[in-house]
């Protein structure tokens, strides 16, 4: 049996996303199940360092991780020292991306990182040139696309079962709680643009991977944000003034003609299938994708409605659709595409969501919220 052992440095892990969907529930997930089987006489099997500034959460979470105590650091340089580790793994703040980045270009190693990969489009595609430079492999962290839910939805598209879509109603989000009275579900970071924070800069970036890869290239958008919770309370109970958006309405034009409008918000309460829905319309049929689940409605099984509100719809609305069924057992999102990517640098197995990927989603982002402060539309160029 040839095992490769891939040391990964992982920074920034003891934060909320880098704990439960990038530690525990992919690279544990993966040592946990024997590793990734290449075949019968081949396997991938992942060893992390976790790297953060303080050693008992690290010490705490290498324990939940199952991993053994000498696999975390606080020191960053010293973990890009050890030849072992060929992987460098970044979840910290958006604004110290760069600079964990670059020290490990410079140390050799290969990069992988949550988005947005940088404050700016143009370090994050700055980001790429010098990490493609130097030979590296290079991948940026586009989880939805393994959603069950829409890879069912990318199904659907491949069949032709839409004919041409026509347009597509994004809604996503939740009520987020102040923390005056309650658990915060997010970290108040997010609400303050001085830390980077702001639901323009995090979604807009997911929504460019997903368009662009299910329903073609943008052409132009308009986007309008808000701060609709003027104050929140922090972790530690303290009043602190909002200054990121915390809603954003958008609005996408493609080349191939398709409209898209996308609500994003942490002040919405949700009264819908599923924290994210994804509903598409085409001329031959229309289908509504969730996280996990899928449902469509193919023209002929389209009802024939009239307006009479007068009386009760003698049309059950909800009767007339039918569920998408699994073509496979779908694992984690972030899991499927961690394994993609050590197949990537092991075996060189290809990996198109490099981090010029990641700089489109920055673009977008900026120029979201360019038209909200111009109040209008804009193009998007093709990155340079």
């Amino acid at each position: 049996m040839t095992t490769h052992k891939v040391g990964i440095i992982m920074n920034g892990v003891t934060g909320r996303m880098g704990t439960n969907q990038h530690l525990l529930r992919s690279i544990a997930a993966i040592i946990a199940q024997g590793g990734i089987k290449l075949s019968d006489e081949e396997v991938i099997m992942p060893d992390p360092i976790l790297v953060g500034r303080s050693a008992s959460k690290l010490a705490a979470l290498a324990v939940r991780a199952g991993l053994p105590e000498d696999r975390i650091t606080t020191n960053l340089d010293t973990a890009l020292a050890d030849p072992n580790n060929i992987i460098y793994f970044d979840s910290t703040l958006t604004g110290q991306r760069p600079t964990g980045v670059r020290k490990a270009i410079k140390a050799g190693k290969h990069i992988y990182c949550e988005k947005p990969t940088a404050t700016t489009s143009k370090e994050a595609l700055a980001l790429y040139k010098e990490v493609t430079e130097a030979g590296l492999k290079n991948g940026v962290v586009q989880d939805k696309l393994w959603l069950p839910g829409l890879v069912k939805l990318k199904w659907l598209i491949d069949q032709g079962f839409f004919g041409k879509i026509l347009s597509v109603r994004g809604e996503f989000g939740y009520w987020v709680f102040t923390g005056e009275h309650e658990k915060l579900q997010r970290p108040s970071w997010n609400y303050r643009k001085e830390d980077d924070g702001g639901i323009i800069v995090d979604m807009i970036c997911h929504w460019q991977y997903v368009i662009q890869n299910l329903f073609g290239d943008i052409k132009s958008l308009t986007c309008i944000g808000a701060t609709h919770i003027p104050e929140r309370w922090d972790e530690a109970g303290k009043k602190y003034k909002c200054t990121a958006d915390d809603a954003a309405y958008a609005t996408f034009e493609l080349h191939n003609g398709a409209i898209l409008h996308f609500n994003s918000s942490w002040a919405t309460r949700v009264d819908r299938d599923d924290l994210l829905t994804l509903h598409v319309d085409g001329t031959h049929g229309t289908a509504v994708a969730g996280l996990r689940d899928c449902k469509a409605q193919s023209l002929a099984a389209t009802p024939r409605c009239t307006w009479n509100p007068d009386i009760d719809s003698p049309i059950k609305y909800k009767d007339g659709w039918t569920r998408v069924p699994d073509q496979a057992v779908y694992d984690n999102a972030f899991k499927v595409q961690w394994e993609l990517f050590l197949k990537h640098v092991v075996k060189d197995e290809p990996f198109p969501w490099t981090l010029k990927e990641g700089a489109k989603g920055v673009q977008l982002a900026e120029l979201a919220l360019d038209s909200w402060a111009k109040r209008k539309w804009v193009d998007v160029p093709k990155l340079a």
